[in-house]
């Protein structure tokens, strides 16, 4: 399988005869590599240009700061012993374009089989990771000497990998050229997550459904046109390349070169009648069964003064993983509700329904039992001089027991009159008694430095976290309450 040769138009007399003389003793650069000029080219012979053990990168210190990526992209086990292999030519993507990294083999003269862990651009050079398995370094330099002949491929798992991220690609340039045309919203990045969740692009604005539905149809009608793609190449003036467009906030919109580009070639990916894009990414030669698909909503995101929205979308083997995986869980969900998957949206809403009420009905049950707990506390209470001091343990499986303890509080609180004296200890715990439980505790009293005593004891003394002010106090005990009564009977006797 191979593409047209009309899909890679070299534009440079000097980079067609490199291509046609078919040099070996240098690296192909990036941007006319073979998987470049043909991206469903699967093998290829190569000459090995140069190799040398790679060395690890020291690790970051404790302080440095970890950018967080959306994309897994292959990585080298710090253990693990390395060549960097640089071939006169490759079907191996070195990452760039916001394109990962394609991961592949070598087989060299004597047969040998050679992982190639990720591949990266030095300049406007392909690098290639070769792991060396049996960690005999002597022997994959002499493998990979210059001049070795070796046949660089795409396994099935690269292949795959290469496919589902080339087919990504290709659908953010088709979907960032719509909403640029036909909405004026600039792309401000993009990004190829880990398979197999959505890609995204980032713009300035949240989209209706009415806008998103409009760039769906658009796309779907250019991928059925079968709108072909090709690629042009030439020779980089750095003189005449435009800079990307920028907002006012200073920020790049992303159609022009990488910043750290320092290869020679320019390279301008075309969808016929539609889009002219800089971009060193693999792409389809055509939008025939791209079946790109918009996930129906935006995400804001606010990042310091400005604000912009997330837009994502499905393409290939990721759209079908994502169709089967729905119709999966749809179809799950449909078996525990006993009902057909149409139904599942009104059988869900009946069971929300249904929970409402039940959760009203357990708050007023709980608010009626409050009121009755409060009005034992207000009989305990008559009749004691000075200070009324109570400690309350209720054994309660509810995640939310403090509720109850604060219902409890406040009808105390309604009932008794400005010139009581009390400080009151309220506690709860699960039954079951394993490390994890949550315990709570509610503490209310007539003066506000008693209540402040409780607290300091309960944390001291139980470890309990919490915090308040004023008249209240409550808190947290993560683990076993077994023998806790006692501790918080002597917290509460000590106040004076």
């Amino acid at each position: 399988m191979s593409t047209e040769t009309s899909y890679h138009r070299i534009l440079s007399p000097v980079l067609r005869d490199w291509i046609n003389t078919g040099e070996t003793s240098y690296s192909t650069p990036v941007g006319i590599l073979a998987c470049q000029r043909d991206p469903l080219l699967r093998e290829l012979n190569a000459t090995v240009v140069s190799s040398v053990i790679y060395s690890p990168p020291l690790p970051a210190g404790k302080n440095a700061k970890n950018a967080k990526k959306a994309v897994l992209a292959p990585t080298i086990p710090q253990d693990a012993i390395c060549l960097e292999v640089s071939l006169s030519d490759t079907v191996i993507f070195p990452e760039g374009g916001g394109q990962p990294s394609d991961t592949g083999i070598i087989t060299t003269a004597d047969g040998t089989v050679w992982n190639v862990l990720q591949a990266k651009r030095h300049g406007g050079q392909a690098i290639h990771y070769v792991h060396v398995l049996d960690r005999n370094v002597d022997a994959a330099l002499l493998a990979f000497s210059p001049g070795a002949k070796v046949k660089v491929e795409l396994d099935q798992t690269g292949f795959e990998r290469r496919y589902d991220h080339m087919t990504l690609h290709t659908s953010q340039h088709l979907l960032s050229a719509l909403l640029e045309t036909r909405l004026r919203l600039p792309t401000l990045s993009w990004s190829l997550t880990s398979y197999p969740a959505p890609c995204y692009v980032e713009i300035p604005r949240g989209m209706t459904s009415e806008e998103i539905s409009m760039i769906q149809d658009e796309a779907n009608r250019l991928v059925f046109q079968g709108k072909q793609i090709h690629v042009e190449v030439e020779e980089l003036d750095p003189q005449s390349v435009k800079p990307a467009d920028k907002l006012e906030s200073g920020r790049s919109v992303g159609r022009g070169l990488p910043t750290d580009y320092t290869g020679g070639v320019n390279r301008v990916v075309v969808i016929d009648g539609v889009d002219r894009n800089p971009c060193c990414g693999t792409h389809l030669p055509s939008l025939n069964n791209l079946q790109l698909f918009i996930l129906p909503h935006t995400d804001a995101l606010s990042r310091s003064s400005t604000t912009v929205a997330r837009l994502n979308f499905l393409a290939g083997p990721r759209l079908i993983a994502h169709l089967v995986s729905t119709h999966s869980r749809l179809a799950s969900t449909a078996a525990i509700l006993s009902c057909g998957l149409p139904q599942v949206p009104e059988r869900v809403q009946q069971f929300v329904d249904e929970r409402k009420n039940a959760t009203k009905r357990i708050e007023d049950v709980e608010l009626e039992v409050a009121k009755y707990i409060a009005t034992d506390l207000i009989r305990d209470m008559q009749g004691v001089s000075g200070v009324f001091k109570k400690y309350l343990h209720r054994t309660d499986d509810s995640p939310s027991a403090l509720n109850l303890l604060t219902a409890i509080s406040s009808a105390f609180a309604s009932m008794t009159g400005t010139e009581a004296s009390y400080l009151i200890v309220l506690s709860s715990s699960p039954s079951a008694q394993t490390q994890t439980n949550n315990n709570v505790f509610f503490v209310i009293g007539s003066d506000d430095k008693h209540v402040k005593v409780v607290g300091d004891g309960l944390k001291t003394k139980l470890g309990v976290k919490g915090g308040g002010k004023g008249l209240k106090y409550s808190g947290k005990l993560v683990g076993v309450w077994k023998g806790k009564d006692d501790i918080v009977d002597d917290i509460l006797s000590g106040v004076s």
